[in-house]
């Protein structure tokens, strides 16, 4: 579904951010991607999505079994990838109908296209509630629901997340979280950038580690949640002998 090999990617020639990255999603599967701010998460994101010019600089990004290595990302996204920001890129004036039927501009298959609606109603009921509602008037939460349901209205086959539980309310990441869970389970595949590893590797089937700009550690979820680094730099729980956590520096090179 998607594979990249040994990725180098980074803005403006001389800023390298990825040095070398490779990751494999099966179809239906969830994969998280667990890392501190500036590792290298979201320029992975932008990278598979075309959204960085001439990136990647080495190495192939493959789309369900083809090459899409610097394409374009309307291509990108017919083959089936959607993606939602960081910032959950909201049209603010745009109602929440409105932007949902913006998620499915390119569909004619109207029938399908209200059934895609009924069924995120389903995983949301709160944007059925505030369909003629401004988006940007929406709390941080429903916005988030509002930037995932866009995505769906695209029927991709592969949903790719960037800290969707940023800035929310715990109760609400565990609602988002569920729903996640959910798309998941019906069958879509999702690549998961979160620094919350808790959710992250709760619903996960795999999970890498990014750190500079590298994968240090990869493994299932329930592999991950039992490594000692993991636990500690990532889960909160302390080392046995109770000592503070490692500087960046040193924790890098106790990954090796």
């Amino acid at each position: 579904m998607l594979e990249l090999r040994t990725v180098e990617s980074g803005y403006h020639k001389q800023l390298r951010v990825l040095k070398g990255v490779s990751l494999k999603l099966m179809p239906g599967t969830c994969v998280a991607v667990l890392g501190s701010n500036g590792a290298g998460k979201s320029t992975m994101l932008k990278t598979v999505m075309g959204l960085i010019d001439d990136e990647p600089r080495k190495g192939t990004v493959r789309v369900m079994g083809r090459d899409m290595t610097r394409a374009d990302t309307e291509r990108i996204s017919q083959a089936g990838i959607a993606y939602v920001v960081e910032d959950r890129g909201m049209f603010p004036d745009l109602t929440v109908g409105e932007s949902l039927r913006l998620g499915a501009y390119h569909r004619n298959d109207r029938a399908e296209v209200r059934a895609d609606l009924e069924r995120i109603f389903g995983y949301f009921p709160r944007l059925a509630e505030r369909q003629k509602q401004a988006s940007g008037t929406l709390s941080g939460g429903e916005q988030q629901m509002l930037a995932i349901a866009r995505a769906l209205m695209s029927r991709p086959k592969l949903l790719m997340l960037d800290e969707p539980s940023l800035g929310l309310a715990p109760l609400l990441v565990e609602e988002i979280f569920g729903v996640i869970r959910e798309i998941n389970r019906s069958g879509m595949g999702i690549l998961l950038v979160e620094q919350n590893a808790n959710q992250a590797l709760a619903i996960a089937d795999y999970g890498y580690v990014l750190e500079g700009g590298r994968f240090v550690l990869e493994g299932s979820a329930e592999e991950l949640r039992s490594n000692e680094n993991v636990q500690e730099f990532y889960l909160g729980v302390r080392a046995d002998d109770g000592e503070p956590r490692l500087h960046v520096r040193r924790r890098r090179r106790r990954w090796n």
